[in-house]
Order: structure tokens, then sequence, then C-alpha cells
């Protein structure tokens, strides 16, 4: 058998390496650049929406069914 102190020292030598490791800081920073980008992109769709909406509204409203 293994002695408990070693595997507890591992388990704690194995979390320090993840603390230390900054690839999940980068991680974590793309998911807040792609997360801001979605939100402009949702604001955008939105607004742009909007416009296009009324635009063929008016169009619609000046368009004289046949006779």
């Amino acid at each position: 058998m293994t002695d408990p102190s070693v595997k507890e020292l591992s388990v704690t030598t194995a979390f320090l390496g993840m603390l230390k490791d900054d690839e999940g800081a980068t991680l974590v920073e793309y998911g807040l650049v792609v997360s801001l980008i979605a939100v402009a992109a949702i604001i955008a769709i939105g607004t742009l929406g909007n416009k296009v909406s009324d635009t063929f509204n008016a169009i619609a409203g000046k368009i004289q069914p046949p006779s």
C-alpha cells in the first residue's frame, strides 16, 4: 500500500500545478471576449432588425393593391 501522506502530497502538488498553469486564465479571457462579441452582435441585430422591419412596413404601406 502507498503511504496516505504521499497520496496527499501528490494531490497537493497537482493542485498547485493547476494554480500555476495560466492556460485556464487564457481560456476564461477568450470566453469573456466571445461573450462580449455575442452581446454586441445581439444588440446590433436587434437594432438593425427593427430598422429593416420599419422600412418594409413603410414600403408595404405605400404599395397599392391591384384594382
